[in-house]
């Protein structure tokens, strides 16, 4: 597969406890802190959070696409993606994730198989699929 584009990140200091996330084109250019609900400080943003970002967006993207090839008009989209961080007993750390997707002007049936398709394309539930339990809530709106 051929690249089309690269996002170049770097990121310094402590990591996710106070480091700092910069992009190669300065337009990303913030703050890390541990969440206050995880023990940390709080008060900057975290992976979980830039994670959902991403993912929310590309996946908001793949429903796009995949309404416009079955030549479905959307007449709202909305999608909260929440991205958990768990801590286990045995001290490992995990993740999981529930996709909340809202589409407006669609019955429920549509709704949940734009949400299916929408799975499918997405580059990053492809490259999750598999590793993290995902939950995707489709919603007519």
């Amino acid at each position: 597969m051929a690249a089309s584009y690269t996002g170049v990140v770097t990121v310094t200091g402590e990591g996710r406890n106070g480091g700092r996330v910069q992009a190669d084109d300065g337009l990303l250019d913030t703050t890390l802190a541990i969440p206050k609900e995880f023990g940390g400080a709080g008060g900057a943003t975290n992976p979980e959070q830039l994670f959902a970002a991403g993912w929310g967006s590309c996946f908001l993207g793949a429903v796009r696409r995949a309404a416009a090839t079955r030549k479905i008009t959307l007449k709202s989209t909305e999608i909260t993606a929440e991205v958990t961080l768990h801590h286990g007993d045995d001290g490992e750390f995990g993740l999981s994730a529930v996709l909340n997707l809202e589409l407006g002007g669609v019955d429920q049936q549509t709704a949940d198989e734009l949400g299916i398709a929408a799975h499918q394309i997405c580059p990053y539930s492809k490259a999750t699929r598999g590793n993290i339990p995902v939950t995707i809530n489709a919603k007519a709106a």
